[in-house]
């Protein structure tokens, strides 16, 4: 992503923590939970990739359309999973917002305008902003008042770490967004 370098590490560190956190999910007891991590993980490593200050490593030029077919899989397998669960809508809108970043990026490899000459924010990634912005701020809510689980549940079956993992996957975006 286009920006300077220290916001960009702790981009990094902050995702790749999350996909790292959401790899130890995956030995849940239950299935939906390791599932939803797998993806969540994903989604963790893949934007800890893409976060990577440009000055210290610029991405062949094969690499962003692998990444868009990565995760425009992930956004087929996200869609199919949300016929039974809206839940998975969410997960739906982060793969299609990473197909979108990495499409930009293939675009517009080098210049800090990707969208040409015009003026403002581009329509897809101000949709996408506020989807965003509106879901870091309710899940921030909605984490307050989660009380910390007891010494009987492991660490993937704790459900205040799996919000605070979403949330921290939401700001991220927020930010990776941002520097487009």
């Amino acid at each position: 992503m286009h920006g300077p370098a220290s916001p960009g590490w702790l981009l990094v560190a902050l995702c790749a923590a999350t996909g790292a956190y959401c790899l130890l999910r995956m030995r849940s007891s239950v299935a939906e939970q390791r599932r939803s991590a797998g993806g969540e993980a994903l989604m963790g490593f893949g934007m800890a990739a893409m976060a990577v200050p440009a000055a210290v490593f610029s991405p062949p030029t094969w690499a962003w359309p692998l990444y868009a077919a990565v995760f425009g899989a992930a956004a087929l397998r996200a869609l199919w999973a949300a016929r039974t669960n809206a839940r998975h809508l969410h997960h739906l809108v982060g793969t299609a917002a990473m197909v979108y970043m990495a499409v930009v990026m293939a675009t517009s490899p080098g210049h800090h305008a990707a969208h040409g000459t015009t003026s403002g924010v581009p329509l897809v990634t101000g949709a996408l902003l506020l989807y965003f912005t509106g879901y870091v701020l309710l899940s921030g809510v909605r984490l307050v008042p989660v009380a910390a689980g007891g010494g009987t549940l492991g660490w993937g079956d704790r459900p205040e770490l799996a919000k605070a993992c979403r949330l921290s996957m939401g700001i991220a975006m927020v930010a990776m967004l941002i520097t487009l």
